[in-house]
């Protein structure tokens, strides 16, 4: 970062490595260690600082401008249960925003899954610029071998290359092809014993961002200010949330969580069967039905990001960074095409049953029909108005856990 950020640091936190470049910019990474409940974390803490030194000259030379790693107060977890990256975000966020930092590196030594729930080493999120390093799979061995130790060459060397490719993708890096770059898909080898280069290609790309690098920050006052420092972030970014919308799969979100979506069907199964909501979706009008939906599909996202709290960091902080910002518009936008998603889930389910179970002339029957003409716009229109109620009544019931929402918004890929 600047020179006019790292004065508001009130109280630095332990300088890691540092590694001066030709350019006058200076990113800053802040290292936070998360330990399990039985681990020593000065030993975890060692590790990281080491795997900073080791790093912090590739990145250098690599982008041109300065990098420093600051070691963070390491957080006890409650528990040695795996997590996805994604369970990471406030810690880092609230880092992120504290520090300030551009970057956040996240040491663990709990098992690190995927949004596939595929055993990972290490992930990295380019929308939120955090990356979550697990030395558990790290320090793995064959079967019938001993585990290995965080001292050990091979885990010291893998763990750097490791982390050099997590920040190339952080800086929005790709991955290469097997040449024997740092940025080629990462696989362990038990045989390396030091950095490998950056191609030549991604430092160029590097050092053509490197003035991109160091983080916008912003002290707005007032929710209105906050609101529209969220949307100059947005209007500023919209490739990278366009990608990051892209990778979520946000209209599958409901298949997962399936709380949700047993609360909203549920109550449908019910409502499809009555006759007022029969009257009410045919005697309502294309027009009111389609706005109906849009209204409530955009008020079940924003009941799930505020009552839930899913906006990043969780704390208030005087200070908002444009990462941040980013994540915050992005969890909003993957909440509203979840909620999209649900609603065709059910309305999908609805309309089977009107299709298949109802007999094709019950409805046209019904004394408050003043047309006993019943077409498939009148089901699709009925259907959409109970799927609607499901929405809401999803959105409402579902008491979805906060850790079981973020753990699925899928920020982060499914690879190293």
């Amino acid at each position: 970062m600047d020179g006019s950020r790292s004065g508001r640091r009130d109280a630095p936190a332990l300088v890691a490595a540092e590694r001066e470049g030709s350019l006058d910019l200076r990113v800053d990474v802040g290292v936070l260690v998360a330990h399990a409940p039985e681990t020593d974390p000065d030993r975890l803490r060692s590790f990281a600082a080491r795997a900073a030194e080791d790093v912090v000259e590739e990145l250098a030379s690599a982008t041109d401008v300065s990098w420093r790693f600051y070691l963070e107060d390491p957080a006890r977890l409650t528990d040695n249960d795996r997590r996805r990256p994604s369970e990471f975000l406030d810690r880092a966020t609230h880092r992120m925003v504290e520090g300030p930092y551009d970057l956040v590196v996240v040491v663990t030594d709990v098992p690190l899954v995927s949004s596939r729930d595929r055993f990972v080493p290490g992930l990295a999120s380019p929308l939120s610029r955090v990356a979550v390093v697990s030395t558990r799979n790290l320090r793995s061995a064959p079967r019938g071998e001993p585990r290995r130790s965080l001292e050990q060459d091979a885990v010291r060397w893998n763990a750097a290359t490791l982390l050099v490719h997590l920040v190339g993708h952080v800086l929005g890096a790709r991955h290469r092809g097997a040449d024997g770059g740092v940025m080629e898909p990462f696989q362990f080898d038990p045989e390396r014993r030091g950095v490998p280069p950056i191609d030549a290609d991604v430092e160029r790309y590097l050092h053509r961002i490197a003035e991109e690098i160091p983080a916008t920050d912003a002290r707005p006052r007032g929710r209105l200010a906050r609101l529209a420092f969220h949307a100059r972030s947005a209007v500023r970014n919209p490739g990278r949330i366009l990608r990051a919308l892209v990778h979520s799969r946000a209209p599958l979100l409901p298949l997962s969580l399936p709380k949700l979506s047993t609360a909203a069907l549920t109550p449908t199964l019910v409502i499809v069967f009555s006759a007022e909501s029969w009257d009410v979706g045919f005697h309502m009008g294309n027009v009111t039905a389609a706005l109906f939906a849009a209204v409530s599909v955009l008020v079940a996202a924003l009941y799930l990001l505020f009552v839930q709290n899913l906006s990043f960091p969780r704390k208030r902080h005087r200070v908002v960074t444009e990462h941040t910002a980013l994540v915050n518009v992005t969890v909003l936008l993957i909440l509203l095409l979840a909620m999209v998603g649900l609603f065709v889930l059910v309305g999908a389910i609805i309309l089977v049953i009107e299709l298949v179970v109802f007999p094709p002339n019950l409805m046209s029957n019904w004394p408050s029909l003043e047309d006993p003409a019943v077409g498939l716009v009148d089901l699709v229109r009925t259907g959409a108005f109970i799927s609607t109620i499901g929405v809401l009544s999803g959105a409402l019931a579902g008491g979805l856990e906060n850790r079981i929402i973020v753990s699925h918004l899928t920020l982060f890929p499914d690879r190293p």
